[in-house]
């Protein structure tokens, strides 16, 4: 079996989507996704520094990673000295030819009953449809977009990203929400080049139906390039492949500015950010909304879409040691990776999850449940400098 990666959009209304106006407002709890606590044990282990000397006999660089949640600055300054994004001038690399040419970003063959597997998952669900946001997309939809990337020399490709609310910088935040796979490599690579994100892409229809669209139509908040990047380390370390145990840490975030900015951040641009809800507690989780602009056939990446589930999402999981995947059926493509799963919280959205992984032919996808590990990861870029 094929998996293809994936984005999200909003639909039908004022909030994100029916379903996720429909959902119950949640409360926060201190339990794990699963009510199990949290996603690790919070013993010292030790510190990334140690990692270094991993294939020398030293530190498991394993258990280095399993206690990402209690690094501290120091070992994040550390880790970003070896894996740390580095930024370059984008400004005007996204031109109207290259946006229409980059591919949706798609997974790897990974079989979901393999060895790895972890018995006891939850049957598959059924299939949902996804459903096209109608133009022209409302206000609230525009903390979701495209995002643009070089793979390498040869190969652009897409993915989806929602504007996430930054503690740092409240009402400012320039921070958004995507798949590592949509950023890095993985083991043994580098970061993709030429990073950029258009919130609310084609927001109008302009570029419907095989229609070019002028440039201002098409990014109507304009083009916001990446001053910086993370993902999950596990990513860096183990990525590549994925539909396995490493798709489990399959989040990462970008910093961004606008191109021909007049100094306002992302969220004060587009009008909104939303808030990510770290340690959702799966037991709250009725229902779920997922989005993305899809590439890959049957769609043409044009157009924001959702798949709406009623239902809570199964469980999925490669690895029992690692937080356990979210799976709802869906039928978005290749191009929705990285997008936003909404649910409501206290009566607003929150993001819960991005889309990961999926079959090819779509039917369901799956995406990773944020706990301590990508709040350290999420921590880490809303407190840096620079």
């Amino acid at each position: 079996m094929n998996t293809t990666t994936h984005t999200a959009g909003p639909r039908r209304r004022a909030g994100l989507t029916a379903a996720v106006a429909a959902a119950l407002a949640l409360t926060a709890t201190a339990c794990g996704p699963d009510g199990k606590g949290g996603s690790s044990q919070a013993a010292a282990s030790p510190s990334v520094s140690a990692s270094a000397s991993a294939d020398k006999g030293g530190i498991d660089l394993s258990k280095v990673l399993q206690n990402i949640k209690n690094w501290s600055a120091d070992d994040w300054a550390k880790w970003a000295e070896q894996h740390g994004f580095k930024p370059e001038v984008i400004k005007g690399f996204w031109d109207q030819a290259k946006m229409q040419a980059a591919k949706g970003m798609e997974n790897q063959e990974a079989g979901v009953q393999s060895g790895k597997t972890v018995p006891g998952n939850d049957p598959l669900p059924p299939v949902i449809q996804a459903k096209p946001q109608p133009h022209p997309y409302t206000p609230n939809t525009a903390v979701l977009g495209k995002i643009f990337m070089q793979v390498d020399d040869q190969e652009a490709a897409v993915c989806s990203g929602t504007v996430v609310s930054d503690p740092a910088h409240p009402g400012k935040s320039n921070l958004v929400w995507t798949a590592a796979h949509c950023l890095h490599g993985g083991k043994g690579k580098d970061w993709f080049k030429k990073i950029s994100f258009a919130p609310s892409f084609n927001r109008t229809g302009a570029a419907s139906n095989g229609r070019t669209g002028t440039r201002e139509q098409v990014l109507p908040y304009g083009m916001w390039d990446a001053d910086y990047a993370v993902v999950s380390p596990q990513w860096t370390e183990e990525g590549g492949e994925r539909g396995g145990p490493v798709s489990q840490y399959d989040f990462g975030l970008i910093r961004v500015h606008n191109e021909d900015g007049d100094g306002r951040s992302l969220e004060e641009t587009v009008g909104s950010s939303v808030p990510v809800w770290f340690n959702a507690p799966r037991d709250q989780i009725t229902s779920v909304s997922s989005y993305g602009y899809p590439q890959a056939a049957p769609f043409d990446g044009r157009e924001l879409e959702h798949c709406d589930s009623a239902i809570p999402p199964a469980r999925m999981s490669f690895d029992a040691d690692r937080p356990t995947m979210y799976n709802i059926g869906c039928t978005m493509t290749g191009g929705s990776s990285g997008g936003g799963w909404f649910v409501l919280r206290n009566g607003k959205p929150s993001l819960i999850s991005n889309n990961s992984i999926g079959p090819r032919p779509a039917a369901w996808m799956a995406g990773p449940s944020l706990g301590d590990e990508a709040k350290s990861v999420f921590d880490f870029i809303s407190k840096r400098k620079g």
